[in-house]
């Protein structure tokens, strides 16, 4: 120990002679009366200091004596810290599990999501400031023995009456579990950290690549470097001709909303009516403290909010809050409805989870257990249900054609680009993809910089090409997944029909109106006949003799056979 410490001196501090001469090593002095082997070791061991400092310098010396010290000190606290760490988790956990009643029902699910996001800092024994580790949320596995995890389908009925989609049972939890499984932090962004939008002022509309005044004129290039995935990114994203989202950008809504909608900062439920082309539908089965800390939004243009005039007080119908959007960016309602439906991040920044469904839909589960299902359960990011009976987006194209949802050449022009992009038919190779086409009626998503990204590279797509978001759904999701470990969470298409109820537009059921038979009202009663007149009253009080029946023969069969025994 000695000959130690006097290496860390002689390195730290100047040559052994000058801390000789100032009486800074009274162990030289003390070592004099000791043995001569002591003694004899103790050179040795002065040597081989005087021969470091010989062929190294003093000032390495002590340089590298230093960082020994440094990473043993280091050593000490990384390995101390997580023992220290480990139990400050347990005890956070134990606290929120006294605290908090919910978390009581659930508390023998196994979480990963505790550590905080705060970037505190803790003070180690020795001094030295080590903030945390950032932290994420790494999924949970329900308890053995728990029904939702030997959960299967059942076999469709056997209705041959009745053929299509229908819906499937879904396991979901109680209310108060899935509520006491929300993620207390957020999912781990794969690759890209930070992203920000790009914000144009002067719109230059000479591009080759097309675009428009919403979504910006992108060159080809900046198309192709958005798919170049990094730690931060600036790239278009809607709004581009305004510093905030719905003010000045088109797509305007009231300071009134906005401020509303920034308020917003945990669940998001929205939904759509442009054109006056659908009746809004009231959710069902949502539980009390959904309707106090989930924000239900119901975006509609001019001509619906005049249409829904006199129905509605302080901006609400039922739980749907009512937000006037004007000056529409596009002349064609379907992509309107996708600002709404793949921005919400833009329209709500301090959301952390949105659920959107098409306006046509009614939604008949809790959001929080949607969630849960969906999300937290599956450790995805971002889900959306698979066509019930299409996979491949060649296929997908030919029936949009021959449906008439778009003009054959846009379609055409779109899949040719995307064939010339390494586009090829769905198969089994692309296993676990179950499927390139999505029934995108329904997106239930975290607001995260990696699926932020995904939902504007698909906005870029259908502002660029048509807005039959089905066909570009697969190549942004295969161009990601290139780059990155990131994908989407496709679940059944009957699944999701379990939550959501399909109703018509409005202009079919005024057709099916038309259509619809006559109603047939019951008869009325019948009315008393008037009573006879006075010269009839002897006639119809007349008795008709009932009419005589022919009197059978004396030599009936019966008789013969009656007098045959006789004899």
């Amino acid at each position: 120990m000695s000959g130690g410490s006097l290496g860390i001196r002689s390195g730290s501090y100047g040559s052994l002679d000058k801390q000789g001469q100032n009486g800074v090593l009274p162990i030289q002095a003390a070592s004099a009366t000791r043995t001569k082997a002591y003694s004899k070791m103790l050179k040795e061991k002065e040597t081989l200091i005087h021969w470091i400092c010989k062929f190294a310098g003093r000032k390495k010396v002590g340089m590298l004596l230093l960082c020994v010290i440094s990473a043993a000190v280091f050593v000490w606290v990384v390995y101390f810290g997580e023992d220290q760490e480990n139990d400050n988790s347990s005890k956070v956990n134990d606290n929120l599990a006294l605290n908090n009643p919910l978390i009581n029902v659930v508390q023998s699910i196994r979480i990963d999501n505790w550590t905080s996001l705060s970037v505190s800092v803790k003070e180690t024994k020795v001094g030295v400031m080590h903030p945390p580790p950032p932290s994420y949320f790494l999924g949970y596995t329900l308890p053995p023995g728990h029904p939702c995890n030997t959960f299967t389908l059942p076999p469709p009925p056997a209705d041959k009456k009745r053929t299509g989609p229908r819906p499937c049972p879904v396991c979901y939890l109680p209310v108060e579990e899935a509520v006491a499984l929300m993620p207390k932090v957020p999912s781990f962004s794969t690759v890209i950290k930070i992203l920000t939008y790009i914000f144009e002022e002067n719109l230059n509309r000479e591009t080759e690549f097309g675009g428009s005044d919403f979504g910006g004129y992108p060159t080809l290039k900046q198309r192709n470097d958005s798919y170049d995935i990094r730690e931060s990114m600036n790239m278009h994203c809607g709004f581009v001709k305004g510093r905030k989202p719905g003010r000045g950008t088109g797509f305007d809504i009231d300071d009134s909303d906005l401020l509303e909608m920034e308020q917003c900062n945990g669940v998001v439920v929205a939904s759509a009516i442009f054109g006056a082309f659908d009746i809004i539908q009231q959710p069902r089965n949502i539980s009390e403290y959904s309707k106090q800390t989930v924000c239900f939004y119901m975006f509609v243009d001019e001509e619906t909010e005049a249409d829904l005039r006199g129905k509605y007080e302080n901006k609400k119908i039922g739980v749907w809050r009512i937000v006037l959007v004007r000056d529409l960016p596009y002349t064609d309602g379907r992509r309107n409805g996708k600002i709404p439906k793949l921005l919400l991040h833009r329209l709500f920044p301090n959301a952390r989870y949105s659920l959107w469904i098409d306006g046509k839909l009614e939604l008949v589960a809790d959001p929080y257990q949607i969630l849960e299902r969906f999300l937290w359960r599956k450790n995805a990011t971002l889900a959306i249900s698979r066509h019930y009976k299409r996979f491949d987006v060649f296929i997908e194209a030919e029936a949009n054609k021959a449906a008439g949802k778009y003009d054959n050449a846009s379609i055409d022009h779109q899949v040719e680009f995307y064939k010339r992009e390494g586009l090829t038919p769905y198969s089994e190779a692309k296993h676990p993809i179950t499927s390139d086409v999505p029934e995108g009626c329904v997106i239930i998503r975290e607001h995260i910089p990696i699926s932020n990204l995904f939902t504007c590279l698909w906005f870029n797509e259908v502002d660029r090409f048509t807005s039959r978001d089905q066909i570009s759904f697969s190549t942004v999701r295969d161009k990601i997944a290139a780059k990155t470990n990131w994908t989407v969470n496709m679940f059944l298409d009957c699944e999701r029909r379990n939550f959501v109820i399909q109703k018509y537009h409005k202009d079919v059921l005024a057709l099916l109106a038309q259509r619809a038979p006559p109603v047939i009202y019951p008869p009325p009663r019948p009315v008393p006949a008037p009573p006879p007149p006075p010269y009839m009253a002897n006639y119809s009080q007349r008795k008709v003799p009932p009419r005589r029946r022919r009197d059978r023969k004396s030599g009936s069969r019966h008789h013969r056979k009656v007098s045959k025994e006789i004899v």
